[in-house]
C-alpha cells in the first residue's frame, strides 16, 4: 500500500459511533461552523434517476436503448461499473446515500417510514451544503418524495411539478389485467414539457441560468423510468416491438428460495406471455430514452452558461432493476441487476475524462466524496468513504466488497459482492443462503451454496458479510 493511500485511509477511517449522529444535534452546528469558513469554489449538479438500470445505457454497452446524452456525459466523466446501492428500494436507498449511513443505522427499511420522523436532526448531504452557505434546490424526487419524507433543513427552494392532463392520455394497457396496478404503460399524447420530468428539466435550466453571488447545490430527481411507464409516444416509436428480445431464463437454473421475491407480483410476472415481456421492455426503454432527452437539455444549459469549469456533475440511479431475469420485473431483490447502479461523476480539474472505474464503490460513498471534492467538512461518523482518488486514477485498487440488504417481514437478507462472488444469507442463514460465481454465471441462476469444495469461499464471505467495520474492507 502506498504512503498516500495509507494517509488517505487513516484520514477516512476516523470513526464516531453512528448513533451519535442520529441523536446529537451538535453535529449540525459543528459542521456549519467549520464550513462557513471555507471559500466555496465548486457548484454541484446532482442528477438522480429513479429505477434506472445501468445495463440499458449505451455507455454500459447496451446495444438497444438510445441514451446519447447520458453517454456524452460519461465521455466527460469517470464511469463506475461496480457501484452498488445499499438497499434496492427507493426510500431505504435514498435515506442511505443522502446520509452516508447504512440502512441498519438509519433504521429505514421500507418505503413507509420517513427518515426525518425517526431522526429529525440527522445531517444529510444537501443539508451540509445549505449550512455551508450554498443555494440549495430540490427539483422532483430526491429523498423519497416531498412533505414528510423530505429534509426540512436542506433546501432554499423546492419544486414539485406534476403532469398536465394531456400527459395522461394516449394508448396503453395494464400488462397483468389489473392484478398489479402499477404494471402499465402509456404512449402519451403531448410533448416533453407536458410531463413532470420535462417540466423539471426546464426548471433546472432556469435555475442554472440565474446569476448568483454564491455557489449552488441543485439536486434534480427524475421520475422515469419508474412505473407506471408513461412517456410521449415518440419515445415508444423508437422501439418497434418485433426488434425487442426478452432475456433468456435457463430451464436448468437452481430453484429460487421462497424468501427471495417476497411479493405476490411474481405470480403475475410468471404468467407474462412473450408479447407482454416485449411490451414491458419497450415501455421501460421508452421511458429511459425520454429521461435521457431531459438530461441532455440540462447538460446543454451547462454548456451555454459555461458552468463545466466549476461544477461537479453526478448522475446516478437510486438502485438497479431486473428486466425479466429470473422472471422478475422490478427491483427489491438481492440479484446483481437490482443491486448495481449506474454512476458517472465529473469534477472539474480532477476527472480522468472518459475513463472506466471497475473498482467497487457503494452509494453511501457519494456523501463523503462530494463534500471532499468541494472542500467541505462532513460529519465524522459517516459509514461511506470518499472515492475522490479514483477520479484521477480509476484503475487503482479500492474496496474489495460491496453490501446490499433487503427486508422480508421480520427476516433480513444480507448480500456481499466481491470480484468473483455474490454471497447472500436470509435471516442469518435460517431461511437459506446463496452463492453465485460471476465468472461463469453473471445473471446468478446457479446457486452453488451446496457445491463441495467451496467451503473456504463461503467462510470468507460470511466473515465479510458480518464484519463490524465495513468501512475498512479495502485493499
Amino acid at each position: 500500500m502506498s504512503q498516500n493511500r495509507r494517509q488517505f485511509m487513516k484520514k477516512s477511517f476516523s470513526l464516531t459511533a453512528a448513533g451519535a449522529l442520529l441523536s446529537n444535534t451538535s453535529c449540525v452546528s459543528e459542521v456549519r461552523q467549520k464550513n462557513e469558513k471555507i471559500a466555496k469554489a465548486k457548484n454541484v449538479l446532482f442528477i438522480i434517476i429513479e429505477d434506472l438500470r445501468d445495463g440499458v445505457l449505451g455507455c454500459y454497452n447496451s446495444p438497444v436503448v438510445k441514451t446519447p446524452n447520458i453517454d456524452k456525459l460519461a465521455e466527460k466523466s469517470v464511469l463506475f461499473t461496480k457501484a452498488y446501492c445499499q438497499f434496492p428500494v427507493c426510500n431505504p436507498s435514498r435515506s442511505s446515500f443522502l446520509t452516508g449511513l447504512r440502512p441498519d443505522t438509519t433504521g429505514i427499511l421500507d418505503n413507509v417510514k420517513p427518515l426525518f420522523h425517526e431522526h429529525p436532526n440527522i445531517v444529510t448531504l444537501p443539508g451540509v451544503f445549505k449550512s455551508s452557505g450554498y443555494y440549495t434546490a430540490r427539483l422532483g424526487k430526491v429523498f423519497h418524495g416531498s412533505g414528510k419524507h423530505d429534509d426540512p433543513h436542506a433546501w432554499v427552494e423546492t419544486f414539485d411539478l406534476g403532469d398536465d392532463k394531456i400527459a395522461k392520455q394516449g394508448t396503453g394497457r395494464n400488462l397483468t389485467g389489473g392484478k398489479v396496478k402499477w404494471c402499465r404503460w402509456l404512449a402519451a399524447e403531448g410533448q416533453d414539457f407536458n410531463h413532470s420530468d420535462g417540466k423539471l428539466a426546464l426548471k433546472a435550466i432556469e435555475l442554472l441560468s440565474k446569476k448568483r453571488d454564491r455557489n449552488f447545490f441543485i439536486a434534480l430527481g427524475f421520475h422515469k423510468p419508474h412505473d407506471p411507464f408513461i412517456a410521449p409516444k415518440k419515445y415508444f416509436d423508437m422501439y418497434p416491438p418485433e426488434e425487442i428480445i426478452p432475456p433468456h431464463v435457463p430451464s436448468d437454473g437452481t430453484k429460487e428460495l421462497e424468501v427471495i421475491f417476497g411479493s405476490g407480483w411474481k405470480k403475475a410476472f410468471d404468467a407474462f406471455s412473450e408479447k407482454e415481456k416485449k411490451e414491458f421492455l419497450r415501455a421501460y426503454y421508452a421511458c429511459t430514452s425520454f429521461t435521457d432527452a431531459q438530461v441532455g437539455k440540462v447538460l446543454d444549459a451547462l454548456d451555454r452558461q459555461d458552468l463545466w469549469k466549476d461544477t461537479v456533475v453526478i448522475l446516478m440511479g437510486d438502485h438497479g432493476y431486473n428486466l425479466g431475469e429470473h422472471d422478475w420485473w422490478n427491483k427489491s431483490v438481492l440479484y446483481d441487476h437490482s443491486c448495481r447502479v449506474p454512476l458517472t461523476l465529473y469534477a472539474p480539474g480532477e476527472t480522468a475524462e472518459g475513463k472506466i472505474c471497475r473498482s467497487f464503490i457503494e452509494s453511501l460513498d457519494i456523501f463523503p466524496t462530494i463534500t471532499d471534492i468541494c472542500g467541505l467538512t462532513s460529519p465524522g461518523n459517516l459509514e461511506g468513504i470518499s472515492f475522490r482518488p479514483l477520479l484521477k486514477d480509476p484503475s487503482q485498487d479500492w474496496k474489495i466488497a460491496a453490501y446490499t440488504q433487503v427486508q422480508r417481514g421480520d427476516a433480513k437478507g444480507y448480500s456481499v459482492r466481491t470480484k468473483r462472488w455474490r454471497y447472500t444469507e436470509w435471516d442469518y442463514g435460517k431461511a437459506g443462503a446463496e452463492l453465485y460465481d460471476h465468472n461463469n454465471d453473471p445473471d446468478e441462476y446457479y446457486n452453488l451454496i451446496d457445491k463441495p469444495g467451496l467451503e473456504n469461499v463461503i467462510r470468507r464471505h460470511k466473515e465479510l458479510l458480518y464484519a463490524k467495520d465495513k468501512k475498512r474492507i479495502c485493499h
